[in-house]
C-alpha cells in the first residue's frame, strides 16, 4: 500500500490529476480492506450497473469474481463542501533530504513541503468529489490569493487541481486582509484544510483559521515537517539561510543542536496550544511519510460534518 501513497514515488511526475487519483486509489483500496476488518470507516456503496454509467466506476475485479457489472457509488447523505488552503510561502520550498547512497549528498530523490501539500490536497480534492462534495481552493502566497468556489462538477475538478498544479512559492506570506476578504465565501457547512509548515507569519494565519471555525464548519491543520527539522542530524559548519529574506548565518551544528530542538519543541507546544484553544485540529506529518493517515483523518472529519 505504501508505494501507492508515498508522494516521493511521483516527485517526477508532472500530471497532477493522474497522481491525485493514484494516490486516491492505493488508499481507498487500503481502506476497503480495513472496513472488510472492521474499523467501521465506510467509504462507498455498490450498486448494480445501469446504461449510462461511465465504464470507468466499474468494478472489474468484483465483476472478475461474480461476473456481475457493479459500479461503485459514493455516499451523498448532505451536501459537503471541502475548502483547501495551501500555504505557498517561501518556507515551503524545504526539502526533504533522503540520499540514495548513505553518507553521500546526493538528495535527488526529495521532495518540497510545497509538493507534498500539493498532493495531499489534490488527493483530498479527487476523494472529495467521488463523495459528491463541493470542492474549493485558495492558494496563498506573497500578495496574491488565487480562489475557486466550490463545486462539484467533473469540469470544475480539473480547473481545480490545474489551479493547484500552477501554484508557486513566493517571498512571504501574504496580508491578512488578503484572507479576510475571502472569508463569507468559505464560511459555511463543510471542511476547510489548510496546509503549512505554520512558519511564516504563522500567527496571521492562525488568527485567519479562527475566523473560520463555526459549529458547522470544521478547521484542520496539517502541519508539515521534514525529518531534518525533527532530528536536526547536521554536523560541523552549516549555512542556514531564511527563504523569506535572503539573510543567512553560518553555525557549528553541534553547538546549537540543543538549543535548536528546545526551540522547536515550545513551538510546536505552543501552536497545538493556540489551536486547540480555537478549536483547530491539528495534524502534524513528514513529508517523508506517506499520505495514509492525513487523507484517514479527512474522512472522518467529513463524516463528522455530514452528521451534524
Amino acid at each position: 500500500m505504501h508505494s501507492l501513497i508515498d508522494p516521493l514515488t511521483f516527485s517526477r511526475v508532472k500530471d497532477l490529476p493522474l497522481v491525485a487519483r493514484t494516490i486516491a486509489q492505493g488508499f481507498l483500496h487500503g481502506l476497503h480492506n480495513s472496513v472488510q476488518r472492521g474499523t467501521g470507516v465506510e467509504f462507498s456503496q455498490y450498486r448494480v450497473y445501469e446504461p449510462g454509467d461511465p465504464l470507468s466506476r466499474v468494478d472489474w475485479k468484483l465483476f472478475a469474481r461474480s461476473d456481475r457489472y457493479f459500479v461503485c457509488e459514493a455516499e451523498r447523505e448532505s451536501d459537503i463542501n471541502v475548502y483547501l488552503i495551501l500555504d505557498a510561502s517561501a518556507s515551503m520550498l524545504m526539502q526533504s533530504r533522503q540520499p540514495k547512497t548513505p553518507h553521500k549528498n546526493d538528495y535527488s530523490d526529495s521532495i518540497t513541503k510545497l509538493d507534498y501539500g500539493r498532493y495531499l490536497l489534490a488527493t483530498i480534492a479527487y476523494l472529495a468529489h467521488q463523495q459528491g462534495d463541493g470542492i474549493g481552493l485558495m492558494g496563498v502566497s506573497g500578495k496574491q490569493v488565487s480562489f475557486l468556489p466550490a463545486l462539484n462538477t467533473q469540469q470544475h475538478l480539473q480547473k481545480l487541481l490545474l489551479q493547484l498544479a500552477r501554484i508557486t512559492s513566493s517571498d512571504v506570506f501574504p496580508d491578512a486582509e488578503l484572507l479576510t476578504s475571502q472569508l463569507a465565501r468559505v464560511r459555511q457547512q463543510g471542511i476547510v484544510i489548510v496546509v503549512s509548515d505554520f512558519y511564516e507569519r504563522h500567527e496571521e494565519l492562525t488568527h485567519f483559521m479562527q475566523q473560520l471555525v463555526s459549529p458547522r464548519t470544521d478547521v484542520i491543520a496539517v502541519q508539515l515537517e521534514t525529518q531534518d527539522e525533527i532530528e536536526f542530524n547536521y554536523t560541523g559548519q552549516i549555512r542556514f539561510e531564511d527563504r523569506e529574506t535572503g539573510q543567512y548565518k553560518r553555525v557549528n551544528a553541534s553547538q546549537i543542536k540543543s538549543s535548536y530542538l528546545n526551540a522547536r519543541v515550545r513551538f510546536n507546544r505552543n501552536l497545538a496550544n493556540h489551536l486547540q484553544g480555537q478549536r483547530v485540529q491539528l495534524l502534524r506529518t513528514t513529508i517523508e511519510q506517506p499520505l495514509d493517515k492525513v487523507l484517514y483523518e479527512f474522512l472522518l472529519a467529513r463524516k463528522k460534518v455530514r452528521g451534524l
